[in-house]
Protein backbone atom coordinates (compact mmCIF):
# COMPACT_ATOMS: atom_id res chain seq x y z
CA UNK A 1 0.00 0.00 0.00
CA UNK A 2 1.39 3.35 -1.06
CA UNK A 3 1.77 5.84 1.78
CA UNK A 4 3.14 9.38 1.98
CA UNK A 5 3.88 10.75 5.44
CA UNK A 6 4.77 14.41 6.00
CA UNK A 7 6.65 15.73 9.00
CA UNK A 8 8.44 18.87 10.12
CA UNK A 9 5.57 21.31 10.41
CA UNK A 10 5.14 23.58 13.39
CA UNK A 11 4.99 27.13 14.66
CA UNK A 12 7.64 29.63 13.61
CA UNK A 13 8.04 33.40 13.74
CA UNK A 14 7.96 35.44 10.55
CA UNK A 15 11.37 35.40 8.90
CA UNK A 16 12.14 31.97 10.26
CA UNK A 17 12.70 28.64 8.51
CA UNK A 18 11.23 25.16 8.51
CA UNK A 19 12.10 21.99 6.65
CA UNK A 20 9.32 19.60 5.75
CA UNK A 21 9.93 15.97 4.90
CA UNK A 22 7.77 13.50 3.00
CA UNK A 23 8.62 9.84 3.37
CA UNK A 24 7.13 7.53 0.75
CA UNK A 25 6.56 3.83 1.19
CA UNK A 26 4.86 1.04 -0.68
CA UNK A 27 6.85 1.42 -3.88
CA UNK A 28 9.82 3.29 -5.30
CA UNK A 29 9.13 6.86 -6.40
CA UNK A 30 12.51 7.66 -7.94
CA UNK A 31 11.00 8.06 -11.42
CA UNK A 32 7.83 9.81 -10.23
CA UNK A 33 7.26 13.53 -9.98
CA UNK A 34 6.67 14.75 -6.44
CA UNK A 35 5.18 18.02 -5.28
CA UNK A 36 4.12 20.10 -2.33
CA UNK A 37 0.74 21.77 -2.15
CA UNK A 38 -0.84 23.82 0.61
CA UNK A 39 -4.40 24.52 1.64
CA UNK A 40 -6.13 26.84 4.05
CA UNK A 41 -9.61 26.08 5.46
CA UNK A 42 -12.29 26.86 2.89
CA UNK A 43 -9.80 27.44 0.10
CA UNK A 44 -8.62 25.40 -2.88
CA UNK A 45 -5.46 23.40 -2.64
CA UNK A 46 -2.59 25.55 -3.98
CA UNK A 47 0.48 24.31 -5.82
CA UNK A 48 3.74 25.26 -4.09
CA UNK A 49 6.54 23.44 -5.90
CA UNK A 50 7.27 20.22 -7.73
CA UNK A 51 10.26 18.14 -8.75
CA UNK A 52 10.60 15.64 -11.56
CA UNK A 53 11.84 12.11 -11.19
CA UNK A 54 15.61 11.96 -10.68
CA UNK A 55 15.54 15.71 -9.79
CA UNK A 56 15.82 16.62 -13.49
CA UNK A 57 13.77 19.80 -13.12
CA UNK A 58 11.68 21.80 -10.67
CA UNK A 59 8.75 24.19 -10.96
CA UNK A 60 7.79 26.68 -8.26
CA UNK A 61 4.91 29.03 -7.61
CA UNK A 62 5.77 32.72 -7.88
CA UNK A 63 4.51 33.32 -4.35
CA UNK A 64 7.34 31.25 -2.85
CA UNK A 65 10.04 31.50 -5.50
CA UNK A 66 13.39 32.41 -3.98
CA UNK A 67 12.22 31.37 -0.50
CA UNK A 68 11.17 27.69 -0.83
CA UNK A 69 13.26 24.88 -2.30
CA UNK A 70 12.21 21.33 -3.09
CA UNK A 71 14.68 18.48 -3.17
CA UNK A 72 14.58 14.71 -3.08
CA UNK A 73 16.72 11.86 -1.84
CA UNK A 74 15.70 8.85 -3.89
CA UNK A 75 17.81 6.43 -1.86
CA UNK A 76 15.54 7.27 1.09
CA UNK A 77 12.36 7.66 -0.98
CA UNK A 78 12.02 11.09 0.62
CA UNK A 79 11.20 14.58 -0.62
CA UNK A 80 11.99 17.77 1.28
CA UNK A 81 10.67 21.31 1.31
CA UNK A 82 13.06 23.89 2.71
CA UNK A 83 11.12 27.02 3.62
CA UNK A 84 13.04 30.21 4.40
CA UNK A 85 11.96 33.79 5.08
CA UNK A 86 8.55 32.55 6.12
CA UNK A 87 5.63 34.96 6.13
CA UNK A 88 2.30 34.83 8.01
CA UNK A 89 0.56 34.23 4.67
CA UNK A 90 2.49 30.95 4.35
CA UNK A 91 0.36 29.57 7.19
CA UNK A 92 -1.43 26.51 5.79
CA UNK A 93 -1.61 22.74 5.90
CA UNK A 94 1.13 21.46 3.59
CA UNK A 95 0.59 18.26 1.59
CA UNK A 96 3.03 16.03 -0.21
CA UNK A 97 1.88 14.42 -3.47
CA UNK A 98 3.19 11.87 -5.96
CA UNK A 99 2.31 11.68 -9.65
CA UNK A 100 2.28 8.73 -12.07
CA UNK A 101 4.60 10.64 -14.38
CA UNK A 102 8.20 11.79 -14.63
CA UNK A 103 7.56 15.53 -14.90
CA UNK A 104 5.87 17.64 -12.26
CA UNK A 105 2.73 19.66 -13.00
CA UNK A 106 0.94 22.47 -11.19
CA UNK A 107 -2.53 20.88 -11.21
CA UNK A 108 -3.54 18.87 -8.16
CA UNK A 109 -5.55 16.49 -10.36
CA UNK A 110 -2.28 15.28 -11.88
CA UNK A 111 -1.28 13.60 -8.60
CA UNK A 112 -2.72 10.28 -7.45
CA UNK A 113 -1.11 9.82 -4.04
CA UNK A 114 -1.35 12.28 -1.17
CA UNK A 115 -0.10 12.55 2.38
CA UNK A 116 -2.25 13.50 5.34
CA UNK A 117 -0.75 16.99 5.62
CA UNK A 118 1.30 18.85 8.18
CA UNK A 119 0.38 22.21 9.71
CA UNK A 120 2.70 25.18 9.26
CA UNK A 121 1.89 28.30 11.28
CA UNK A 122 3.86 31.51 10.89
CA UNK A 123 3.29 34.17 13.54
CA UNK A 124 3.81 37.86 12.86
Amino acid sequence: QVQLVESGGGLVHAGGSLRLSCAASGRTFSNSAMAWFRQAPGKQREFVTGISGSSYSTITADSVKGRFTISRENAKNTVYLQMNSLKPEDTDVYYCAAAPSFNAHREASWYNHWGQGTQVTVSS
